[in-house]
């Protein structure tokens, strides 16, 4: 018997899917968050949401997260919506991309949904507020308990030979606030950003960060710990070159994967020719072998969170048989709502 339900049933889920997908991607997405902030302030969400999951504790980075369930980057770009979400009975929210000037992202129409193959290719281009505002915004958060990431990024006008100057600023901007935080190097929709995925590069990103993070923890007493996130379109070289580099460089986390650009999955469906990042079912199985694969490498000795693709209770399943410590959710979550967080920890208790 499961030992908690969720008071949205699936059916229930769906059907608001089923509305919301009648509009523009993007524009479902901001009434959504929306809709989510105002129930949460009128009080509204709890009677949704259902009673708050049971402790499911998981250590990880140093951190100690209420579950292992977790929503990935991409969803709540602002950090405002944390108290919502929470709500839902995430353990942890990533927030981001967010670069240290705001930006616009890429030119609309910038997100698609290949329906019938419960995915999304998004250009989106790191539209954020700024890592200013997104500090204040996180900050004005009140009741959620879990932890908080920030993912991180550079501003696109910034050249990658100066890439480090961005991602040390966010870190210092978000230092203190965040949980942690995650370097995003791998989202295809800034151009040239996963060039820094070579070895050589990622090496002098991780070194700069981490003499930073030492810096800041001796300064403010405050530790902070660094992940990384890394695309699931790399081969098995590229992948022992770069587990050499985290392990040498003293990574304090991984998350795989990012979006693929491979529309392999997806041939001759509608939007299928998008530019764009590819996620959700199609990018399931990649994702899960790319865990493997950096797991084989890494063993304990840097924590993997898993995110791609996980749909179902039995694909977050796999996720950590495969070496992930945690998971987290983006498409999944769109496509099956609430109700596939509390199957999946459902599962997880029962295990």
């Amino acid at each position: 018997m499961p030992r908690y339900a969720a008071s949205m049933t699936s059916g229930q889920y769906n059907f608001a899917r089923n509305l919301l997908f009648k509009l523009d991607a993007e524009d479902a997405h901001h009434l959504s968050l929306d809709l989510l902030r105002k129930s949460e302030s009128l009080g509204l969400l709890k009677f949704l949401a259902g009673k708050t999951p049971p402790s499911q504790p998981v250590e990880c980075m140093g951190l100690t997260f209420p579950n292992p369930v977790g929503l990935a980057a991409g969803l709540d770009k602002e950090g405002s919506t944390i108290d919502a979400l929470g709500r839902l009975g995430f353990g942890s929210v990533e927030i981001g991309t967010i670069t240290p000037k705001p930006q616009p992202g890429n030119p609309t129409p910038r997100l698609f949904r290949i329906i019938e193959e419960e995915a999304i290719i998004n250009r989106m281009g790191f539209n954020n507020v700024g890592i200013q505002q997104g500090v204040a915004n996180v900050r004005s958060s009140k009741t959620f308990k879990g932890i908080v990431g920030f993912n991180i990024g550079k501003n696109k006008v910034t050249p990658n030979e100066n890439a480090v100057d961005d991602y040390l600023a966010a870190l210092r901007g978000c230092w203190g606030v965040a949980d942690y935080v995650t370097v995003n190097i791998s989202s295809p929709n800034t151009p040239g950003l996963r060039d820094l995925q070579a070895a050589d590069d990622t090496a002098r990103l991780l070194e700069a960060l981490k003499r930073e993070q030492a810096h800041l923890t001796e300064t403010t007493g405050t530790h902070m710990p660094i992940a990384l996130k890394v695309a699931p379109d790399m081969g098995d070289e590229q992948i022992a070159e770069l587990s050499r580099v985290f392990l040498n460089g003293g990574l304090d986390g991984l998350i795989a994967t990012n979006t693929t650009i491979s529309r392999e999955p997806v041939l001759g469906k509608p939007f299928a020719q998008q530019a764009g990042g590819l996620s959700g079912k199609p990018v399931t199985q990649k994702s899960t072998e790319v865990i493997q694969a950096f797991y084989s490498h890494l063993d304990e000795q840097i924590p993997i969170i898993g995110v791609g693709g996980i749909m179902t209770a039995d694909d977050a399943i796999e996720k950590l048989n495969a070496g992930a410590k945690l998971i987290q959710l983006y498409t999944g979550f769109i496509y099956h709502g609430p109700p596939l967080i509390h199957s999946i920890l459902n599962k997880l208790a029962a295990r």
